[in-house]
């Protein structure tokens, strides 16, 4: 009893030390509950009201859209839910928090089954996740860890969480515990649930703290304040000791805390810098874990599109090959492969042959492969081990001369180093000899041959693209085509490089811009004019995740089967989520891509 009592006096004196500091103590009044609110994000493509809450009992997500119901058991105990709107695709996301520090992020949409709410990614904090909020906005979500504090992360399913701590006890202006964030215009607000308080920060500010504030029911203060909801001007604030909750207006915030109001944050998120394209097919994931796919190469089957392939590197491990609904077909361990590239028509023998080359980082050689379009399996072609004499051999790309039929292979080096192989035919085998070195200053990747009009694409990753000529006496004159420093829609690293063919030597080429997670389009001819740009998003009905940090991609425009008629973008997804796997790549119809910029298809 005397531990008790000491224990009351300790929160009494606590709690009027508080409302000393306080600027005001704002007067609450008991409500009945305070449901949670709504968004309205697109589910089958047309905009409907989300809601989502908690089975406790059952321990499951309920979501509820267009009248229809979904529940997603988790596993585990959940505290509480908070909804979004992803700025990238305009999809509806809930986010759960746990009893063990789990955030759980989940997709609402339509599937085949009906309404369902798909796992996307889980993210952590090392204790108690008691409350999340999330701004559709700004794209943030804060969670409140109860012994811990308040963090912040990037809410956009395919980006780096970010984790960033906004306050905590003995580093800011929470006192002990903190079960409670909600968010109202410009401030976020946290329980300072040891004391019975609100703890105010400006967002516009980063994150600057504003004051406190004591809350008081019919002059008696609080003892612990909980779970925070603000919604239509009101915020509801849960009594934690007293198991109630209580509303309090929030009109007069800004003048309880003797501050401005300010200019208020957008009461919605922005549109979309680019068109948001839906992933349509997603490949395997790879064997290795980490940074592990790279780049793709599209090979379209002369007779039989529905039979095309795509060939990808695992530059932690080999190359695989996949069809057109992304199956692994086939995965080669040799080594830490880059880059790959291939053309068709390479004269072996009395045969002509479908010829794959890729850069090894593991013993510094250009690999040679044969892709048999009847065993749909790639074997070794080369004659002996084709050493590149670079440290660290990186980004590839095939060229075919329009001059004399020549096949020719570039590899970069890490250091900004290029060379240049004529490829050959040496008793059944192929044989690389180097005919040309040219360099550039700083570390390229991507690159690309144009095989009518002679030019070789390479990407500077800090700078941007440049054109060289791609025949062997080209020498080392270049030209920029697309810098970051003069393209806002560009934003290091500059990656993978790909040409959508139209025929006649036209055409659209296409650039992975990592920085920003979109891919920007360019005229084939002339200057290079920027045309657009476009991000690949989510699927909600497939349930396949978009992409983001890509490095490789490959453009085809052949017919590659159904749903690919007029081709295909092929690309590396770094950040393979719905749900976390290791990494894989993503395909998107080239139809999809000219109808939203406004392209020709061939």
């Amino acid at each position: 009893m005397r531990a008790i009592l000491m224990a009351t006096a300790a929160w009494a004196a606590a709690a009027t030390a508080y409302a000393q500091q306080a600027p005001a103590t704002l007067p609450a009044t008991v409500v009945a509950d305070a449901a949670p609110g709504a968004v309205v994000g697109r589910v089958a493509d047309r905009p409907v009201e989300v809601t989502a809450r908690l089975d406790e009992t059952a321990n499951a997500l309920v979501v509820s859209a267009g009248g229809r119901e979904a529940r997603t058991p988790l596993d585990f105990a959940g505290e509480s839910v908070c909804l979004i709107v992803g700025a990238r695709d305009g999809l509806p996301y809930a986010f759960v928090v746990g009893d063990g520090g789990e955030i759980a992020q989940f997709l609402v949409g339509r599937g085949a089954d009906g309404l369902r709410a798909t796992p996307v990614r889980r993210l952590h904090v090392p204790t108690t996740a008691t409350q999340c909020a999330a701004d559709s906005a700004t794209g943030d979500l804060y969670v409140a860890e109860e012994a811990v504090g308040v963090w912040r992360f990037n809410a956009d399913a395919e980006a780096d969480p970010a984790p960033q701590i906004i306050d905590a006890p003995g580093l800011g202006r929470l006192s002990g515990e903190t079960k409670g964030v909600a968010l109202h215009g410009p401030w976020l607000i946290a329980a300072d649930s040891s004391v019975g308080g609100l703890t105010v920060y400006d967002r516009r500010r980063d994150h600057a703290f504003v004051g406190r504030l004591a809350v008081a029911v019919d002059g008696a203060p609080v003892e612990e304040t909980g779970w925070l909801v603000a919604r239509e001007g009101i915020l509801f604030v849960q009594d934690d000791a007293a198991d109630r909750w209580l509303s309090l207006p929030l009109s007069g915030l800004a003048a309880a805390l003797g501050v401005e109001a300010g200019q208020p944050l957008a009461d919605t998120a922005p549109p979309p810098p680019f068109a948001a394209l839906p992933a349509m097919v997603e490949t395997t994931p790879m064997p290795s874990f980490g940074d592990a796919a790279d780049d793709p190469a599209i090979w379209a089957h002369p007779t039989d599109p529905a039979a095309s392939l795509v060939v990808g590197t695992d530059k932690r491990g080999g190359l695989a090959v996949y069809d057109m609904a992304g199956v692994q077909l086939q995965y080669l361990a040799v080594g830490r492969v880059n880059n790959v590239d291939l053309r068709a028509g390479f004269r072996l023998g009395d045969e002509e042959i479908v010829l794959v080359a890729a850069s090894n980082r593991t013993d510094r050689s250009l690999g040679l492969y044969r892709l048999d379009p009847a065993t749909r399996q790639l074997t070794d072609v080369a004659d002996g081990l084709q050493a590149t004499g670079l440290d660290d051999p990186y980004g590839l790309c095939l060229y075919r001369s329009p001059r004399d039929g020549a096949t020719y292979a570039f590899i970069n080096d890490s250091d900004g180093r290029m060379r240049q192989w004529r490829l050959i035919e040496v008793g059944g085998r192929v044989r690389a000899e180097a005919v040309r070195d040219f360099a550039l200053p700083t570390q390229p990747e991507g690159c690309l041959a144009d095989d009518v009009h002679g030019w070789l694409y390479v990407g500077e990753e800090d700078v941007g693209v440049w054109r060289f000529g791609a025949e062997p006496d080209a020498g080392e004159a270049r030209t920029p085509v697309a810098m970051v420093a003069d393209n806002p829609a560009l934003k290091d690293d500059i990656e993978g490089i790909a040409l959508y063919d139209l025929g006649g030597g036209e055409g659209y080429l296409v650039v992975s811009s990592q920085g920003n997670d979109s891919y920007a389009v360019f005229e084939r001819t002339g200057v290079n004019r920027y045309i657009g740009s476009f991000a690949i998003v989510a699927n909600a009905e497939l349930g396949v995740d978009g992409a983001s940090e890509t490095d490789g991609l490959d453009v085809s425009s052949a017919n590659l089967g159904p749903g690919f008629e007029a081709g295909a973008v092929v690309v590396q997804d770094g950040r393979n989520v719905l749900p976390g796997e290791t990494q894989n790549f993503k395909y998107v119809p080239w139809s999809a891509v000219a109808a939203a910029l406004g392209l020709r298809s061939r």
